[in-house]
């Protein structure tokens, strides 16, 4: 597979020229990491100054469909590896070409920015031909210390799923740098951080712990349009960034005496708008001020042609007569309950769909 890797953008946040809103958002203190590997939408977002990066089925098979990766591709059907073989194979591949762009940030921030998300099988998660739950946690495990030795700067993905919880505590004790995905409620984020925290306290030292929460935005404000339409105007559309800085601030004061080097982090993720009249850096601008944000391409792309200049407001929180109608009106665990069914099946569908991508693509590669 064509390598696409340089390093030539700024890494000093410090010296970065205010010349694009995407600028004034990263000097609020957010690190702002792009919600794709396309190797040239690294190179192009990395000049913005992005210091990071995530991967998932759908960014892979996007990048497959423009046939920029035909070669790598032909090369791994010439050498015999069946469809599921050759699309790990190419995330990998990705991923590294990816993780190379951002290792001098990894370097320079002494292992506290420049990574880049690898996710595991999601089949694991398949609730139609997916294996029982003692073997999703031992396949997690063996997964992620698969996918993650000799990777400095690679996370593993991992779902924060009954099975996906569980393997949290024996990858991170032994050695391995955690993005537990898929994250809708405090219940969730109180779980993973207890398990995260429980591997590290087997580790020998907490200097090379790190540990990030990825907590999904725009589809619980999709969640209470659809369930919970009685919200006032004030309050729908909030509820999604009320959880999320919540979690936040819940993450900020439980590991502010845990003595770790390196800081545990929130991933604000699902940062794209899903209604049209809702301004593209909506959810940009409200988590800005700390920990991270990736952020889809178009969402990017969107902020730095605004002209907008971004503050901290990650610790700003509505009205305290919004705040109530929320908590009156959202049942929290029926929210985490319907969003968990949806998003399994949206985690293990794309992979289903790359999988048959790369059957056609072999298809079609073999008729030329």
């Amino acid at each position: 597979m064509e390598s696409f890797v340089t390093s030539n953008f700024p890494i000093n946040r410090r010296r970065l020229v205010m010349t694009n809103p995407l600028e004034s958002l990263i000097a609020s203190g957010t690190k702002l990491w792009l919600d794709s590997i396309d190797p040239e939408l690294v190179q192009t977002n990395g000049q913005l100054g992005a210091t990071g990066a995530t991967s998932n089925p759908i960014i892979i098979a996007d990048l497959i469909k423009t046939g920029r990766f035909d070669e790598g591709l032909q090369k791994h059907v010439e050498d015999g590896l069946d469809d599921e073989a050759i699309a790990w194979q190419m995330t990998d591949r990705l991923v590294r070409d990816a993780q190379a762009v951002f290792a001098p940030v990894w370097q320079q921030t002494q292992g506290n920015d420049g990574y880049v998300s690898f996710e595991l099988d999601p089949l694991l998660e398949d609730t139609e031909v997916g294996p029982s739950h003692e073997e999703r946690v031992a396949r997690y495990i063996e997964l992620g210390q698969h996918w993650s030795t000799g990777h400095d700067n690679r996370m593993i993905k991992v779902p924060a799923t009954p099975a996906g919880l569980e393997c949290l505590e024996p990858l991170v004790a032994a050695g391995v740098t955690v993005n537990v995905t898929l994250i809708f409620s405090t219940r969730q984020y109180h779980a993973a951080r207890e398990a995260v925290w429980r591997g590290a306290q087997r580790r020998d030292s907490f200097e090379r712990f790190k540990s990030v929460y990825s907590i999904f935005v725009s589809r619980v404000d999709v969640y209470t349009e659809k369930h919970i339409p009685q919200l006032s105007p004030a309050a729908q559309g909030q509820v999604g960034i009320v959880n999320a800085k919540r979690i936040w601030q819940d993450n900020q004061q439980w590991w502010a005496d845990k003595s770790c080097p390196l800081e545990q982090e929130i991933i604000f993720a699902s940062t794209g708008t899903k209604k049209p009249e809702d301004p593209p850096w909506k959810y940009v601008e409200a988590f800005a001020g700390s920990d991270i944000q990736t952020n889809p391409p178009a969402t990017n792309d969107a902020v730095a042609e605004s002209e907008r200049t971004f503050t901290r407001q990650v610790d700003q929180l509505p009205p305290a007569d919004v705040l109530a109608e929320i908590d009156e009106q959202v049942d929290w665990q029926k929210m985490e309950d319907i969003l968990m069914a949806e998003g399994i099946k949206k985690f293990a569908d794309p992979q289903k769909a790359l999988l048959e991508l790369i059957a056609n693509r072999r298809t079609a590669l073999s008729a030329k």
